[in-house]
């Protein structure tokens, strides 16, 4: 994405311009895209999300959608912009903060859906595990780093305390699809990071039990299986219209604007927003999204696997498997092909607390992968895979 017209010359050494010349412009095209996409699919959404919110403001969420488009938008650039140590500093910071909000959610949250994940500040709906969840990664990989350097520093079990934490309070929510999402990003930093197959097999399994026992702890987990597993003994409403708003699409939609199933579904604009755009715009266009997703996570990993820091390495390949993984589960969920599961659709679905976390784990994950001196090695991929052996 390197045009005869560029803003800025190469001789420039401002730190936009450093930053221009540094980054990886088919990711930071890509991100452009998909921040773009979610902003304009909002109008769409908008005057069926606040006619059934009653919102007076027809266009409420898109209006909204747009400011957190251009937030996330200066984050994404900002932490882009800085250094593997200021990424560090920053998921430390991030990290610290949301965990302690977290641990405050069964005080001062709210309760939605059978689950307390968000808190009221200066009129703003946050949701800290959103922001919690690159921070983790960073960090992860940071401890298994100081890990491989043998110098006494307890990195791995630093890094597990750090996901267990998370884990804990993730759970007292309750929000399983998040431990989900950072157990299987965890997961994958541990295996990039070179420890032996056993270990990782052994928190497989741990994660297996761990996770399939919320079954049994936590009720809406529970109905929500019974109803996947069981769909005609249950009330499948939701699920059983954005099947139909995809299927009512065909190949090129019924326009924009046009949708018909977002006007009786209350997440349409949020958890569901893929249903929307398959109805509006087809599939054709769909595949094209879920398309430019594979996009950014295969060259953001191709990007991590080449650099030479293993710090750089593990934590830019975790932040674009996080990514990966949330768009996944989201595109899965509207699919019917897993048990539903509130989980937004990065930077398409609405939701300011998602917008902004996205930018700033995409951010950090360009900063970690932009050029720099001695940042790449020749060999590609895993050069210290063993390292824990």
């Amino acid at each position: 994405m390197t045009g005869s017209v560029h803003p800025f010359a190469r001789s420039d050494r401002t730190a936009l311009g450093r930053w221009w010349w540094t980054t990886d412009h088919w990711l930071l095209g890509a991100v452009a895209i998909l921040i773009t996409l979610g902003v304009l699919l909002s109008f769409g959404t908008s005057p069926a999300a606040a006619a059934r919110l009653h919102y007076d403001a027809s266009f409420h969420f898109a209006i909204r959608q747009s400011v957190f488009g251009v937030a996330a938008l200066a984050i994404l650039v900002v932490s882009s912009m800085m250094t593997a140590r200021g990424v560090r500093r920053t998921a430390f910071i991030v990290y610290v903060l949301t965990i302690l909000l977290m641990a405050a959610l069964p005080f001062l949250g709210h309760e939605a859906k059978g689950a307390t994940r968000w808190i009221n500040i200066a009129g703003f709906t946050l949701q800290p595990s959103e922001f919690m969840k690159p921070a983790l990664i960073v960090l992860v990989a940071w401890m298994f780093a100081e890990g491989q350097k043998g110098e006494g520093v307890p990195g791995v079990f630093i890094a597990f305390c750090l996901y267990g934490l998370a884990v804990a309070l993730l759970l007292i929510q309750p929000d399983v699809g998040q431990t989900v999402l950072i157990t299987v990003a965890f997961g994958a930093a541990f295996w990039m990071a070179g420890v032996p197959i056993s270990w990782i097999m052994g928190l497989g399994v741990t994660a297996f039990i761990g996770l399939g026992s919320t079954y049994f702890l936590i009720p809406h987990v529970h109905a929500r299986v019974d109803t996947f597993l069981s769909p005609d003994k249950a009330d499948k409403h939701q699920i059983s219209q954005a099947s139909e708003a995809i299927a009512a699409g065909g190949l090129f939609g019924r326009g924009p604007g046009e949708g018909v199933m977002k006007r009786g579904v209350p997440d349409m604009h949020t958890d569901f927003a893929y249903s929307v755009l398959a109805e509006e715009y087809g599939l054709i266009f769909s595949l094209a999204l879920i398309s430019l997703f594979a996009f950014l996570v295969i060259r953001g990993l191709y990007r991590a696997l080449r650099l030479s820091d293993p710090f750089e390495q593990v934590a830019a390949a975790g932040l674009f498997v996080l990514v990966g993984q949330q768009a996944l589960i989201n595109v899965a969920v509207n699919l019917n092909m897993i048990p539903t599961k509130g989980m937004t659709l990065p930077f398409i679905s609405y939701g300011g607390s998602s917008m902004l976390a996205m930018g700033l784990t995409l951010g950090m994950a360009l900063g970690l992968t932009r050029k720099r001196p001695g940042a790449y090695t020749a060999n590609e991929g895993l050069a210290r895979a063993g390292a824990f052996a």
